[in-house]
């Protein structure tokens, strides 16, 4: 599966396997659930305080058909791996779509 960038996805790559971010409305209840409000995120983000926990956690939630096998600390180390400034634009992605939508 390839990330479509028309329909607000991403691609991240997680112990060497592709996986397509999917901002959907399911996912992003599911975040906002665990990692609190949505806005509030996106004001931590804007003022350069979102934690790595936070950002693993919303990438975690928005991967499209996750595999039961693949943990948020996978997706953490996939993080850590490509380093803050690969996983911004994928981050953006998702915070684009939370405030602004298709």
């Amino acid at each position: 599966m390839t990330a479509n960038a028309e329909r607000g996805e991403a691609e991240l790559v997680v112990v060497g396997e592709r996986y397509v971010i999917r901002p959907s409305f399911s996912a992003l209840v599911a975040a906002e659930a665990d990692l609190g409000s949505l806005f509030a995120l996106v004001e931590r983000a804007a003022a350069g305080q979102m934690a790595l926990e936070d950002m693993a956690g919303l990438f975690w939630h928005c991967i499209a058909d996750r595999p039961e096998t693949l943990s948020r600390e996978d997706v953490g180390q996939a993080v850590l791996t490509m380093g803050l400034a690969n996983a911004t634009p994928i981050l953006r992605t998702i915070l684009h779509q939370v405030l602004q939508g298709r």
